[in-house]
């Protein structure tokens, strides 16, 4: 029995995003209980490093550097960005004192949840392409019938595999906002 689409793709999605949000605020929670805050702030530092080094995955992507598997990266990719995202999360803490830390950790979230739109969107329309490509084959369509019958799914398949229109612009903007926020913190720590 195929499971609903609600648990194979959209309770996955909610369970990473929730997972990073958690994290956060437990390791939050304990560097707060043992007196430990000071360790958020380096915490900004680490994970704005690790989503910079999930971005590999992007450069051979891009063709910019020729090794390494494309799947095994992005996975890394995945794995890298949420975990830096949930150090942002916790260097950022509960304070609201200022706002563009805020805007900062607000595209954040939006971004990390258009990462993980993303990936679950695009994995669910290439499965449901490959069954009902499957499904046609089995009943002995020809492959001129199965192309015909598949073209506006396969059209779909090909526009969500292009998500990262959207994706990119968001990074972007998260980028620039990280950016101004470090250095507005090197220019007035002093």
């Amino acid at each position: 029995m195929k499971k609903p689409l609600l648990i194979k793709y959209f309770l996955p999605f909610i369970q990473w995003y929730a997972l990073m949000v958690l994290f956060a605020i437990g390791i939050d929670f304990i560097l707060h209980k043992f007196d430990l805050v000071f360790i958020g702030r380096y915490l900004g530092t680490v994970g704005t490093t690790l989503i910079i080094a999930s971005f590999i995955y992007s450069l051979r992507k891009s063709k910019i550097i020729k090794s390494g598997s494309p799947k095994q990266l992005l996975a890394l990719h995945e794995y890298l960005a949420w975990a830096g995202s949930m150090m942002l999360l916790v260097h950022a803490g509960i304070h609201f004192n200022a706002w563009l830390p805020w805007l900062a950790i607000v595209m954040l979230l939006i971004t990390v949840g258009s990462g993980l739109v993303g990936k679950f969107l695009l994995k669910n329309a290439n499965e449901t392409l490959k069954e009902r490509r499957l499904e046609l084959i089995n009943t002995g369509a020809n492959k001129e019938d199965v192309d015909e019958k598949l073209f506006f799914d396969s059209i779909t398949v090909d526009l969500l595999k292009k998500w990262r229109i959207v994706h990119l612009p968001i990074t972007l903007l998260l980028g620039i906002l990280s950016m101004i926020h470090i250095i507005t913190i090197i220019m007035f720590s002093k």
